[in-house]
């Protein structure tokens, strides 16, 4: 006969697969009745066994799931209950017991005696046992019949809250007992506690599946929480989720309670397990993605202070159902539709074996998202779109005329057919699956799970009937995606959420990006708005306009994830992202560069993330023209320094113009479009032009500002040496200086009311045009300054009277200070004192001169930088015997030897003094051809360098995009091309120095 709340056995919904198993599940039970010491559990359990409605509900369940099994087996006692009453009743009892025996509310009789949870195992241990019972009691209510899907997801859904509850309960108690919480005893506890756990999803609608997760959402309110210990409340709220999750899914000898996911907050891969209300009320004003706007449609308070939960919902409304959508909002929302749409496959016939029913085509997620995106459309301007439960909110899209009823109905049908469909997968083995076997025995165990009867024809019309309703919510879902804007293959990227896509992850490998995972995950960091650049929902929707181009610019780099992170780096310090992303949709040619420079240069890719004011010259029509010459630099920092207010402005302006422009001749170097001797002077002439610009402005604060006035009749220039000098800077170089000053008489003194002597005014003036180029400001350090070519060293004045020059180049300097003098060049200053000191400097490097001990001189002097700092690697092409410090001293020696008898060899860049000599008759043409291009090829390898490699470059660890820029510039077929090509240059180089410097020394060169 049937049990109570049971219909007939003609009504249980499923057929014992296995009937062997359920026949030895069943002996099993009868042999563990035999042993029971309890009479009156016996005669129970004997007469469940005598009842033939009972044991055949039994065996459907036994002759199919494993799990249930175990379980009957391991509570046999718990069995006649199950069929003693209505199940609405037993389970009402069985949450009443849950929650008497964790905190001793009143069980299924109204009693309050018992014993509580004194301990979280013990409270572990109830909630196991609770669940168990729960399980088989809502297995045996929905094979049986009794119960419809919607009360079979309700009362799974019921006892996952009765379960979280419970804990958290049992968690504040024990956090008031520690003196942690400040909370009245009593049943409601959680009231006033400032906690709120969140239901999402399926348990927030009330449709959770048999073995699901949950969702949850972890809140406190740090105004009201009653915090009394002596961390901070979000720490004692952390460690008490922490524990929760440990009492619901560490899995113990008596199993688990629930799987339980919190990674639905807000950013959840940077914030805490629990987020305080208001943080999480900002995140999603600000940065709220429509992905989380889904997610909140069914969302609930669950546990934890019910009403908090339910005001912090409340105050989401207008984020959650927008009453306008802006073109990007709802172009999101069809992206989310795309992605859903575009399953794996599509366009092929659907096969049953391994099909999954919840993400795959026809599948519930497709229902569901049928649903929900039409409900973020409209559901702002129309609040009876505002359900949860997704058959309510497909009712509910029908009354309002947004889809025909008879698509509601089949939708529906569906539904409750895929959803019975994956609790059946589920009870077999307890597993939160939603695939289907991948073999025909398989198949059949769920056509019989499913009612069907055994055998091939069972089998048959169970195939039949599940295609039939994933081929009818694949035909609706089809038709809704028609209205939805039509992408192009790579715009089938999908980084909503916390999970990674698995179709995203699919292309980013086909793309080149190696672990897409970590790919996928730095991209969704993007628009979770951790960096201040994408925190404005303006440069949000332009990211998400630009990301496939974005994304494939990317992956066409020689090494697509080093690219990606040093995007990820740049991004992370953008103070905005509007303009620069609308100037990369607008100008693709920029985008292809910033990947390139991404992909080929790390040292120019880390000077943009540390100098992304930089980004703004990427705007101007003439980026990627010439660098300008030195005339329209100086008229754009004059027209720049016109709006300065005082030298503050002057020293942020100058650093931003040179920072520009240096990033503007690197671009340049990386892409081979100019060489190193166009970047050179490019370079210096930038260099030429800041000066310029500062010493002026340095000197009128110095004589006003700081109230020294001026020295009447005075004047001061500044010399560049080195690669300033010569022209022949790269983007590392720093500015080898030295200052030359004059006045009229001994006792001159500055007319400020803060007057100076002479010598005194201008080494403070030195030293303050000296601070103006290395102070760091909020634009950083203009230039590093280098004064060791001064008169006498670093032991000399930072700046030197004329006199003092002269005298000292003329009597005391030594060669290699004449060696440098060569490439003196003077860059800023009074021109009447300019003109003295380039006749002084000519005078004395056209002076005659002991050629042997010249030469002798200068191979002493190379000796000697070979023992400190000397190398043997070809590609350290500057110290390496051969290399470009070799070139330097053979032009060098040659001047000052030659000079006397021809002036105008002289020249400050090495190139043209080779060139000059040569048509002077004092260097074979041959020599000079060769000596001019190794300097090219060295410099054009050293400039791509210091724009490009953090360190020295390594050509075994190089990367791809690197070697790509290296053979670019050298024009070389491969690495291995032009080592050799190095060393043959070398060795030609080093044949010319022995052959100049070495045998006019008369010494060998070892000596």
């Amino acid at each position: 006969m049937p049990r109570p709340g049971f219909p007939s056995i003609a009504d249980i919904t499923a057929a014992a697969f296995d009937e062997n198993r359920a026949a030895a599940v069943l002996a099993d039970l009868h042999q563990a009745t035999e042993t029971l010491d309890d009479a009156a559990a016996q005669e129970a359990l004997a007469a469940l066994w005598r009842d033939q409605s009972a044991t055949t509900l039994l065996s459907a369940i036994f002759g199919n799931s494993p799990f249930l099994s175990r379980v009957a087996l391991s509570d046999i006692t718990y069995l006649p209950r199950l069929f003693g009453d209505d199940p609405k009743h037993t389970f009402a009892a069985l949450l009443a017991d849950l929650a008497h025996g964790l905190d001793g509310s009143p069980d299924t009789d109204g009693n309050r005696d018992g014993n509580p949870a004194a301990d979280m195992n013990t409270a572990m241990t109830r909630l196991r046992l609770a669940r168990r019972r729960a399980a088989i009691l809502i297995a045996l209510a929905d094979v049986g019949g009794a119960w419809d899907l919607q009360q079979v997801t309700s009362a799974l859904s019921q006892f996952a809250d009765a379960a979280i509850g419970g804990a958290v309960r049992w968690l504040l108690r024990d956090a008031a007992r520690r003196g942690e919480l400040d909370l009245a005893a009593g049943p409601n506890i959680e009231q006033g506690s400032g906690l709120v756990i969140l239901g999402m999803g399926k348990l927030g609608a009330y449709e959770l599946n048999y073995s699901s997760d949950v969702d949850l959402i972890a809140l406190y309110d740090s105004e009201t929480a009653p915090y009394m210990g002596k961390r901070s409340a979000q720490d004692c709220f952390i460690r008490l989720v922490q524990a929760l999750v440990k009492m619901l899914q560490e899995p113990t000898g008596d199993g688990y309670v629930l799987r339980t996911d919190l990674r639905l907050r807000p950013d959840p891969g940077v914030t805490p397990v629990v987020v305080s209300m208001r943080a999480a009320e900002q995140y999603y004003e600000s940065l709220g993605q429509n992905w989380e706007r889904a997610a909140m449609i069914k969302a609930r308070a669950v546990a934890g202070d019910l009403a908090a939960g339910a005001a912090f919902l409340e105050r989401l409304q207008p984020f959650i159902w927008r009453r306008n959508l802006d073109f990007a909002a709802i172009a999101d929302v069809h992206s989310i539709m795309r992605k859903i749409h575009n399953h794996a496959g599509e366009g092929t016939a659907m096969n049953v074996e391994g099909h999954n029913i919840k993400t795959g085509r026809g599948g519930i997620r497709d229902i569901e998202f049928f649903a929900q995106t039409q409900q973020l459309i409209a559901g702002g301007r129309e609040p009876a779109l505002r359900v949860s439960a997704t058959k309510d909110a497909l009712e509910a899209l029908a009354r309002g005329g947004w889809i025909d009823g008879a698509v509601t109905d089949e939708l529906s049908e569906a539904y409750d057919y895929l959803r019975r469909l994956e609790h059946r997968l589920q009870m077999i083995a307890d597993e939160q699956t939603q695939s289907m076997p991948r073999n025909s025995e398989g198949v059949a165990h769920l056509a019989c799970f499913m009612g069907h009867p055994q055998g091939r024809a069972g089998a048959d019309a169970f195939r039949g009937e599940l295609l039939h309703y994933l081929a009818r919510v694949h035909h609706h879902h089809g038709i809704l995606f028609a209205d939805a804007p039509d992408p192009s293959r790579t715009d089938n990227l999908l980084f909503s959420g916390t999970d990674d896509d698995t179709e995203t992850l699919e292309r980013l490998t086909a793309m080149g990006f190696e672990g897409a995972q970590g790919a996928s995950a730095t991209v969704r960091g993007w628009f979770h708005g951790r960096y201040r650049a994408l925190r404005s929902t303006r440069a949000q929707e332009l990211l998400t306009t630009l990301m496939p181009a974005l994304l494939q610019a990317i992956a066409d780099t020689a090494n697509p994830n080093a690219s990606l992170g040093r995007f990820d780096r740049f991004l992370s310090n953008l103070p905005t992202g509007v303009q620069l992303f609308s100037m990369l949709m607008a100008r693709p040619q920029l985008l292809e560069l910033l990947a390139e420079i991404m992909g080929s240069a790390p040292r120019l890719a880390n000077y943009l993330a540390e100098n992304s004011s930089v980004v703004d010259a990427m705007t101007s029509a003439e980026f990627l023209a010439a660098p300008p010459a030195l005339t329209a630099l100086r008229q754009e920092f004059a027209e720049e320094m016109r709006t300065a207010l005082d030298l503050q402005d002057v020293l942020d302006l100058t650093r931003r113009r040179v920072k520009e422009h240096k990033f503007q001749i690197g671009v340049q170097v990386l892409g081979a479009t100019i060489d190193a001797d166009r970047s050179g002077a490019g370079y210096a002439d930038l260099a030429d032009a800041a000066l310029g610009s500062l010493l002026p402005a340095v000197s009128d604060a110095f004589a006003v500002a700081e109230r020294h006035g001026v020295i009447d009749g005075g004047a001061m220039v500044v010399l560049a040496m080195g690669k300033f000098g010569s022209r022949e800077m790269t983007g590392e170089s720093d500015l080898d200086l030295i200052f030359v000053y004059d006045y009229p008489d001994d006792d001159s003194v500055s007319d400020g009311a803060r007057s100076l002597p002479a010598q005194q005014y201008f080494t403070r003036l030195s030293q303050r045009l000296i601070n103006a180029m290395t102070v760091p400001t909020a634009e950083g350090k203009l230039y590093e300054v280098d004064m060791r070519l001064r008169p006498s060293g670093n032991s000399g004045p930072v700046a030197t009277r004329f006199s003092g020059f002269a005298d000292y180049q003329r009597n005391d300097a030594w060669t290699w200070e004449h060696m440098a003098l060569t490439r003196a060049r003077i860059v800023a200053g009074e021109a009447e004192l300019a003109a003295r000191v380039r006749a002084t400097v000519a005078e004395v490097l056209c002076r005659p001169r002991d050629r042997q001990c010249a030469a002798a001189d200068v191979a002493a002097m190379r000796q000697r930088l070979i023992r400190q700092r000397g190398s043997d690697n070809p590609w350290e092409m500057k110290l390496v015997r051969g290399g470009l410090l070799d070139i330097e001293f053979i032009a060098q020696f040659l001047q000052l030897a030659h000079a006397t008898d021809t002036a105008k060899v002289l020249h400050p860049n090495i190139c043209t003094a080779l060139s000059n000599l040569a048509r002077a008759g004092h260097l074979s043409r041959q020599d000079a051809d060769k000596l001019i291009a190794a300097s090219g090829l060295y410099r054009d390898l050293m400039a791509l360098f210091r724009v490009s490699v953090v360190g020295e470059f390594d050509p075994s660890a190089a990367p791809r995009g690197m070697v790509n820029a290296v053979l670019r510039i050298s024009e070389a077929a491969d690495l291995e091309q032009l080592e050799k090509r190095l060393l043959q240059t070398q060795a030609d180089v080093l044949a010319a120095f022995e052959r100049i410097v070495t045998a006019a020394a008369g010494t060998d060169e070892d000596g």
